[in-house]
């Protein structure tokens, strides 16, 4: 078996962002009326990651509250949301946010733990 590098170009993520493919826009049905034009789909990609426990039960909190406020959050959403809270930070903001994280080890856990 050969061995993996250690670091990696891109995040498999990135890599499926990069390589997927462009959804074909479908053309809109002029000749039927009362039918709305089709959206294309965004491109889904799924990956995986490892974080503190503590930060899982942040997420249990958010999503009591919102379901305080009579809305429900998937954890997706959370992430999601947090994702384009942080895109509106400047680069000294978003650098003092990442500071304050604390420091995980990547990759899955050992079994038994």
């Amino acid at each position: 078996m050969a061995a993996k590098p250690k670091a990696k170009a891109k995040s498999a993520a990135a890599k499926a962002v990069a390589e997927a493919p462009k959804p074909a826009v479908p053309k809109a049905d002029a000749g039927k009326p009362g039918r709305k034009p089709v959206k294309p789909r965004p491109v889904l990609v799924r990956d995986s990651f490892t974080m503190p426990a503590a930060d899982f039960a942040l997420i249990a909190k958010l999503k009591a509250t919102a379901l305080g406020e009579r809305r429900a959050a998937k954890k997706s959403e959370l992430l999601r949301a947090g994702l384009q809270l942080l895109a509106a930070l400047d680069a000294k903001a978003l650098t003092s946010a990442l500071d304050r994280l604390e420091a995980v080890k990547t990759g899955r856990p050992k079994k038994g733990h």
